[in-house]
């Protein structure tokens, strides 16, 4: 069902509502609230854990090993908060130490 445009969290730029990806900058999860990448519930910008199932939500940045929020992206470089399983190729938030596809320990 179609939907007023909203903009998006990263650009600005007015993007459909039930957009993945932002079309303009390349982000995703571009519009509707952030969510925990453990349960998918929502969170907040700041809080320490996630209201939910209590993952935290401070990690350590994949890419730049800077202390950053576990929303998409790094609050330093930017990067997106993923992690490639070296087995499967499977790109996922850094949870755990089990791949959510093929269940083998990531290295």
């Amino acid at each position: 069902m179609p939907g007023y445009m909203q903009p998006c969290r990263y650009c600005n730029a007015l993007v459909p509502p039930d957009s993945n990806v932002c079309p303009i900058c390349g982000k995703v999860n571009p519009t509707g609230p952030l969510r925990c990448p453990k349960c998918r519930s929502p969170i907040r910008a700041g809080w320490i854990a996630c209201s939910y199932c209590g993952q935290p939500l401070r990690t350590t940045c994949p890419a730049c090993g800077k202390q950053t929020f576990f929303g998409d992206y790094c609050e330093v470089c930017g990067a997106q908060l993923l992690v490639k399983c070296s087995r499967c190729g499977t790109l996922q938030p850094p949870v755990g130490d089990i791949c959510v596809q093929c269940k083998k320990p990531m290295r």
